[in-house]
């Protein structure tokens, strides 16, 4: 399970039990890429991102983790914000080639 904070995270996981690992993204994972280059007009506005560097350590644990994990639980917070980060979350674990074959699943508390 993935949750947008680690004190949300460590008191999630005493409901949880040792079934589960509950890991924190500490915020969001990726924004755009500098501003040249980011997006692209000329292509339907695609867009391009990059790794939160404050934040790359976590996104590697993530990334680590999900490799052992049967699924994934997106618990983000249920507001733009949380929604933009699962959105995120998910993308950089498909580009990192660990979620062939797992399920995800979009909890909210």
């Amino acid at each position: 399970m993935i949750v947008e904070s680690p004190a949300k995270g460590r008191t999630i996981e005493k409901y949880l039990g040792k079934d589960f690992k509950v890991l924190a993204s500490y915020g969001h994972v990726r924004d755009l890429a500098p501003k040249k280059g980011a997006i692209e007009t000329e292509n339907d506005f695609a867009m391009h991102y990059q790794p939160v560097e404050r934040n790359e350590r976590h996104i590697q644990q993530i990334i680590n983790e999900v490799k052992k994990a049967q699924c994934i639980y997106l618990a983000t917070d249920p507001d733009r914000e949380g929604e933009a980060i699962s959105w995120h979350l998910v993308n950089l674990l498909k580009e990192a080639g660990v979620l062939e074959g797992k399920p995800v699943y979009r909890v909210v508390f």
